[in-house]
């Protein structure tokens, strides 16, 4: 026979409801305690019914998560660490690509509303255009990301604080000429570089949050060190990715002297740079410094090793979780914002 709460609770010395809260995941126990129940989980092959238990509290045991752009190794590591963190709270996750596009965060509402899926992890890189802000009452919803809103809990890191440490870093390195590469496109479609930053086909980035937020701490850094920000240093991307970045540096390049030091907003763009700096003859750090932002996994192992910004992605992840299982146990709990901690990591790619 199959076994039943009942008997993982005799098992492991707690009551029926503590083993549900560990199986549910949306109430804190006790370390120890968890590690108890899910060893008798274990031990007895316990396996959930999935129907009764949504017969009984009107859940799936499903929650959702809505990344912009699933190709890119950002969007693979939270994913990864989403998928396996909610695992141990017994939740599976249907993944969605909403390569900003508000009418697929609005599907997934619906889906929410219709108790197909519990709760919503969503990253919207621009909330004017999020369903956020215009599917009307929402259930159980968490963001991740950049935008600048007091909705629904979310979770960030301070885009605008982590790029001025960045910039100063630099700065400190003795380097003054510092582009900036993600920049948002000045009023009327041009970049800062005289509209160098248009590629065609690809999301623009000039609306987005993470673009404006750590444009303004790179410049609040340099007017802070009396440097001054120069519009032909900020080099807009309508595309963060390799192949944007790459295109982009590659044409700047073409009628600009390289600068002292490129600060790129996202890992990937700076790994497009690096490419374009290899094909131009401009050797890194000795001609131009590359810095970047994420710390992505392959980050330590690009030529040369990338400095970046870091923060704990795994700190991250529990923290949405956390939020998440707030609003499902509580529907009615006042929204929070989790800061998450950033730091410099400091490599051979600026190395004087």
């Amino acid at each position: 026979m199959r076994a039943t709460v009942k008997d993982v609770a005799k098992l492991a010395g707690v009551s029926p409801k503590t083993v549900s809260n560990v199986i549910n995941g949306v109430v804190f126990v006790r370390p120890e305690t968890r590690e108890r129940v899910e060893q008798a989980l274990a031990e007895l092959d316990y396996v959930p019914n999935m129907s009764a238990r949504g017969l009984r509290n009107g859940r799936s045991g499903m929650i959702g998560l809505a990344l912009p752009d699933l190709l890119r190794p950002y969007s693979a590591e939270i994913t990864h660490l989403v998928v396996e963190l909610a695992h141990q709270r017994g939740w599976g996750v249907q993944i969605e690509q909403t390569a900003a596009e508000p009418k697929r965060e609005f599907e997934l509402l619906s889906k929410a509303r219709a108790h197909l899926v519990d709760g919503l992890i969503l990253n919207p890189v621009n909330l004017d255009d999020s369903a956020v802000t215009t599917a009307g009452p929402l259930p159980p919803v968490v963001l991740i990301g950049d935008v600048d809103q007091d909705m629904v809990s979310q979770v960030a890191i301070d885009n605008v604080s982590a790029a001025r440490d960045m910039t100063k870093h630099l700065l400190d390195q003795g380097y003054r000429r510092i582009a900036a590469v993600g920049t948002p496109e000045l009023q009327g479609g041009s970049s800062g570089s005289s509209g160098i930053g248009r590629v065609g086909g690809a999301t623009d980035s000039a609306g987005t949050a993470a673009a404006r937020l750590r444009t303004r701490g790179y410049r609040e850094a340099l007017t802070t060190a009396g440097v001054g920000p120069d519009p032909e240093l900020e080099i807009a991307l309508d595309r963060w990715s390799p192949e944007g970045a790459a295109t982009v540096v590659s044409r700047y390049l073409e009628s600009h002297e390289p600068p002292d030091a490129l600060f790129c907003f996202t890992d990937t763009i700076a790994v497009g740079a690096l490419s374009a700096l290899w094909t131009a003859g401009v050797a890194v750090p000795a001609d131009c410094a590359v810095a970047g932002f994420d710390n992505l996994l392959e980050s330590r192992y690009a030529v040369p090793p990338l400095t970046t910004v870091d923060f704990d992605r795994r700190l991250f992840v529990e923290s949405a979780l956390d939020l998440l299982a707030e609003q499902l146990a509580d529907p009615g709990a006042k929204p929070r914002r989790v800061m998450i901690p950033h730091r410099i990591v400091s490599r051979a790619s600026t190395a004087r």
